[in-house]
């Protein structure tokens, strides 16, 4: 901490707020305060980001990661108003044990909010809440051995990436590949000849992107054959700069950046061939083309096209984001799923929640995790499955569906929904990190969040509480 700083313990939160970033506070305050979950927490933090070399740069201490990375989630904001909180917040820079009440003390730069923030990872995030998550469960339970009542849904964490169509991304690999040659051309890349137009060639491609665009969107009797000329013109062009850059032939050189940078090229040049190919196929020759041959970005290649039935968003894109939490409403299990749907997603997870919390009482779902397998493995570990049967019913599943019980636990079920909510407004309605390990690190920070804002709701209500039995002990005792 910095010389003069009021103590974390010390810290005083403003408890009338509404907002969740006082709640938040209250539950880092917690969290640091508790010796047994903070060296859980540090020693996992510590064993991921202490085996760094070190580099000459100033770093930051694992408590400064921790917080920052949660509150940019907790807040749903970005890096920027990141940056500004955590240098200009009187209450966050508290938290952070480095505002010593009189000068600024210690700055940080936004660059270096970054590079610390993505030494995270989603294996130490699960770790990180299931501490968390136990530390609630401390807040809460009435006994220690109490079952968990699980709720399981699944929603889409879309990434951020434009809507795709096939010319689109063709024109997304064109321009790229145009990108990358003027960077080659910029670093004096002797092998790159040729290219003194190279403005041109992006002018094109964008025009005859444009052209097909407004042709497809064209409802006048003409349709067809506007298609058919705008799409041809726009192959011309897209394959003439196709032979042109498998004209250049890389030297043999041992300069790192530049054969990354060659290598970025031919991913680009890969995906300019492949849509060329999808272009051809659908718009001039009629195809229709097969799912599992498509792409939806060229820039983040493992999203997934989902469609889950619902009318204000009919599709989105993104990934699968499995989530199970128990009657207190914490998130005690998460997923990110690899191109899996939600039936196979129900019995690997609630392995996990047994693992690592031990007796669970029920499991309930909507029908899109049914599986008469699944529920009678589940039921073999006397778990009580309230999962409805989807399509048509027998008379046995009428009257297990019928149990005052099953009722009682589907009409539960519900809860999970505003979990779900609370869960996008802590960022996971959209991913702006980069990748598949970007994503699976910013769900991970999302959960994390909302898991401490439910901690300090509960540590609010028991201060509030505390708070009026010792006014009236105090009135007594006058």
């Amino acid at each position: 901490m910095t010389l003069g700083s009021t103590p974390i313990d010390k810290i005083e939160i403003c408890k009338k707020c509404r907002d969740d970033f006082p709640k938040f506070l209250r539950a880092m305050q917690y969290i640091y305060t508790d010796a047994e979950v903070s060296e859980q927490v540090f020693s996992l933090l510590e064993g991921l980001i202490c085996t760094k070399k070190p580099t000459g740069r100033r770093g930051m201490d694992l408590w400064t990661i921790f917080v920052l990375a949660q509150a940019r989630l907790c807040l749903n904001t970005d890096y920027d108003r990141l940056h500004y909180l955590s240098n200009n917040d009187i209450l966050l820079r508290q938290m952070l044990g480095v505002h010593d009440g009189i000068v600024r003390g210690r700055s940080f730069d936004r660059q270096t909010i970054i590079d610390n923030v993505v030494l995270l990872n989603d294996e130490t995030l699960i770790k990180i809440n299931d501490e968390i998550v136990k530390a609630g469960h401390t807040l809460v339970k009435k006994k220690a051995t109490e079952a968990l009542r699980i709720k399981v849904d699944s929603f889409v964490t879309e990434a951020n990436v434009h809507f795709p169509t096939d010319y689109g991304l063709l024109w997304d690999s064109g321009r790229k590949c145009i990108d990358v040659l003027r960077h080659l051309i910029k670093s004096n890349a002797s092998y790159v000849k040729g290219w003194r137009k190279i403005e041109d060639w992006r002018k094109k491609m964008k025009n005859c992107m444009l052209t097909l665009c407004r042709a497809t969107a064209d409802k006048s009797k003409n349709r067809a054959k506007r298609i058919e000329g705008a799409t041809n013109a726009y192959l011309r062009v897209a394959c003439s700069l196709l032979s042109k850059i498998d004209e250049i032939k890389p030297l043999n050189t041992s300069d790192l950046a530049e054969n990354q940078t060659f290598k970025e090229l031919n991913y680009y040049k890969e995906m300019l061939f492949k849509h060329i190919d999808l272009v051809e196929r659908r718009l001039i020759k009629g195809e229709t083309i097969p799912h599992e041959e498509k792409i939806f970005s060229i820039f983040e290649p493992w999203v997934e096209w989902i469609t889950k039935g619902k009318k204000h968003k009919p599709v989105e894109i993104g990934t699968l984001t499995f989530v199970a939490t128990d009657q207190w409403g914490f998130a005690v299990d998460w997923w990110a799923a690899d191109h899996q749907r939600d039936n196979q997603l129900l019995i690997p997870g609630i392995d996990r929640i047994r693992q690592k919390y031990g007796l669970i009482h029920s499991c309930s779902s909507d029908k899109g995790f049914f599986s008469k397998n699944d529920v009678e493995l589940i039921e073999l570990f006397d778990i009580k499955a309230f999962i409805p049967k989807k399509g048509k019913r027998s008379l046995s599943d009428i009257q297990r569906e019928s149990d005052p019980e099953f009722i009682k636990a589907r009409r539960a079920h519900s809860a999970i929904e505003s979990n779900i909510n609370e869960l996008e407004h802590k960022g996971l309605d959209r991913c702006p990190d980069k990748g598949i390990h970007g994503m699976r690190r910013y769900i991970g920070l999302a959960v994390i969040a909302y898991n401490l804002c439910r901690i300090g709701k509960i540590l609010f209500a028991q201060d509030s509480k505390a708070k009026e039995v010792n006014a009236v002990k105090r009135k007594r005792a006058a």
